[in-house]
C-alpha cells in the first residue's frame, strides 16, 4: 500500500467508496491522515462499515478545517454539475485531487509511466506491464486496469509504476511528473463529463504537464488533430518526443508498415518483427498499442529481442478480442468491452465468416457506420433491449435472428456456425452496446459468455480453451 505520509496529521475527505475510493481511504488512514468519508449509495456506504472509516455527510463537514477532498474518477467535479461536495470545498479553498495525486506525492523514488487515449489503453498497459515483467523489472500495474492505486506497493528507484489513466484522473494530478507519457489517439467520448471536445482534449494533454528534461511522450500520429498534438508539444521542447502510427510512417518513431513493426528511433529504420507473429492481438488498433508499447520499452532501455519476445508471449486481455476456444473448428472470440460501434468496428476487421452475438443496452446512432463490415458477416444474432432497433438496422443488409439472451445466441451461433461451409468460422461477441439491460457490467456479460462457451468444449476434447488475463478489477 502507498505511504500518504504527506498527509500525517491533515483533515481529508474521500468522496466515493468504490475500489479507488476505499483504496484511497484505507492508504490515508494508515498513514495517520484523519479521514471522513462518502458516498451518496447507501449500498457503498453499507458495504464500507466494516472498514472503520468516519463517514459524514458533506453538509456536516466543516469544509474549512479540511485540508484535501480525494474525490473518485466517477464523480463529476466540472459537467454537467459539479458534486455538493465538490461546490462546498472549491467554496472554502480545499484542493481537490484524485489517487494519482497521492501517489504523486508519496515519497517514491521509482519512475511512472502513465498511459491515456480514448481507446487501447488498457491493452497497452497491460502488454507494456507484461514486457516490463519478463525484462525482470520490479513493476506495479494499477490506475484503471488492475489495483486501485492506493493499493499499489511503495517502490524505490528500480521499480516502475505502469498507470493506465483516464481523462478524469488526469485532471486531479497537479503534481505527477511522468517520466514516459503516452497520448495514443483522441476521438469524442465524456464529453458530458468535459463540457466539450476541447474540454476532453486539454485533460488528455495533462499527462504531459510537468514533463522535462530525461522525460518522454509518446503520441500516436494516424490523424491530422493527433499529429497536430504532437508537433505543439515537439515545439515545446525539454523532453523527448517520440511519435507512433499504425497507419504510415512515423519518422524518429515507431510505425507498422507492411504488417512489420519498424523502429525509427535511432533514425535508423529497421523491421523488428512481423505483425502476423502476434495473433492475440489482432488489427490496426492493435498494431498501434503494439507499436506504443515496445516504444515505452525502448525508452526505458530495453533489449530490442527481449522487448519483442515479451510482446509475443502477450496473451491478450479479457474481454477485448480475447480468444476463449477452438473447438469443432470455430473460434470463439469475447470483445464485450465494445460497447459501441466504434469498438465492435475493430473487431468486426480482425475476423472473416463471422457469427455475431451483438445487443444489449444502445449508444448514440446504434449500428451507424459498420456497413462496410457487413460482407464479413455470415449471420447476426440479436439480444438485449436494441434487438428491435438492430434488426431495422441489419434489415436488408445482413441476415439475423431475435435470441433475446446470451445463452440462446451463443448455442444459435454455434450451431449455424458448425452447419456453415466456412472454412475458419468465427463466432463473435461484439455487443456495440452497453451491457447493464442483462449484466452488471461488460466483465459480467463476458465472463458468462466465456462460461457458456467451455459449458459447450467438455464434449469436445480435441478442442481448447485459451488462458485468460484477469481484467476484473477494470474501471469504466
Amino acid at each position: 500500500m502507498i505511504s500518504c505520509e504527506g498527509f500525517a496529521a491533515k483533515h481529508v475527505v474521500v468522496l466515493g467508496l468504490g475500489k479507488s475510493g476505499l483504496a484511497a481511504a484505507r492508504a490515508l488512514c494508515r498513514s495517520g491522515a484523519r479521514v471522513l468519508v462518502w458516498d451518496d449509495n447507501e449500498a457503498s456506504r453499507l458495504a464500507a462499515t466494516g472498514e472503520a472509516l468516519a463517514e459524514r455527510e458533506p453538509e456536516r463537514i466543516n469544509w474549512a478545517a479540511m485540508d484535501a477532498l480525494v474525490l473518485s474518477p466517477g464523480i463529476p467535479h466540472t459537467f454537467p454539475a459539479p458534486h455538493p461536495a465538490v461546490r462546498m470545498a472549491k467554496d472554502a479553498g480545499v484542493p481537490i485531487i484524485g489517487d494519482v495525486e497521492l501517489l504523486a506525492t508519496a515519497g517514491s523514488r521509482a519512475p511512472m509511466v502513465a498511459i491515456t487515449g480514448t481507446n487501447g489503453k488498457s491493452t497497452t498497459t497491460g502488454l507494456f506491464g507484461h514486457i516490463m515483467d519478463e525484462l525482470g523489472r520490479d513493476v506495479e500495474v494499477g490506475g484503471n486496469l488492475g489495483p486501485p492505486i492506493g493499493e499499489m506497493a511503495m517502490m524505490e528507484t528500480d521499480g516502475l509504476y505502469v498507470l493506465e489513466l483516464s481523462s478524469y484522473q488526469l485532471e486531479l494530478c497537479p503534481s505527477a511528473r511522468f517520466k514516459v507519457a503516452v497520448l495514443l489517439n483522441i476521438t469524442p467520448d465524456h464529453i458530458d463529463r468535459h463540457g466539450d471536445m476541447r474540454g476532453y482534449v486539454h485533460a488528455k494533454k495533462n499527462i504531459f504537464k510537468g514533463q522535462g528534461f530525461g522525460d518522454a511522450a509518446i503520441i500516436g500520429v494516424d490523424s491530422a488533430d493527433m499529429r497536430a498534438i504532437y508537433e505543439a508539444q515537439k515545439a515545446l521542447g525539454g523532453h523527448k518526443v517520440l511519435p507512433i502510427a499504425s497507419q504510415g510512417t512515423a519518422p524518429g518513431g515507431v510505425y507498422v508498415q507492411d504488417g512489420q513493426l519498424i523502429d525509427d528511433i535511432d533514425g535508423h529504420a529497421r523491421p523488428i518483427m512481423a505483425l502476423r507473429d502476434v495473433p492475440n492481438l489482432p488489427g490496426s488498433h492493435n498494431a498501434q498499442n503494439i507499436a506504443a508499447a515496445y516504444a515505452v520499452a525502448r525508452v526505458l532501455g530495453g533489449d530490442v529481442q527481449a522487448i519483442v519476445e515479451g510482446i509475443k508471449s502477450f496473451a491478450g486481455l479479457a474481454h477485448r478480442q480475447e480468444v476463449v476456444a477452438h473447438f469443432t473448428g470455430v473460434t470463439y472470440v469475447n470483445d464485450s468491452k465494445a460497447t459501441n460501434a466504434e469498438a465492435a468496428a475493430k473487431a468486426l476487421a480482425c475476423y472473416d465468416d463471422i457469427y455475431w452475438i451483438l445487443g444489449g443496452r444502445p449508444k448514440g446512432a446504434g449500428l451507424d457506420g459498420l456497413d462496410d463490415y457487413y460482407p464479413r458477416v455470415r449471420r447476426a444474432f440479436l439480444i438485449g433491449e436494441a434487438a428491435d432497433a438492430f434488426a431495422g438496422q441489419l434489415d436488408g443488409k445482413v441476415a439475423f435472428e431475435h435470441c433475446g439472451d446470451l445463452d440462446t445466441a451463443v448455442h444459435a451461433a454455434r450451431q449455424a456456425a458448425e452447419r456453415s461451409d466456412c472454412a475458419a468460422p468465427t463466432v463473435l461477441l461484439s455487443p456495440a452496446c452497453a451491457s447493464f439491460d442483462q449484466f452488471k457490467s461488460f466483465e459480467h456479460r463476458g465472463d458468462a459468455f466465456r462460461a457458456l462457451v467451455e459449458a459447450m468444449r467438455v464434449d469436445h476434447p480435441g478442442g481448447h480453451i485459451h488462458p485468460q488475463i484477469n481484467s476484473n478489477e477494470v474501471t469504466p
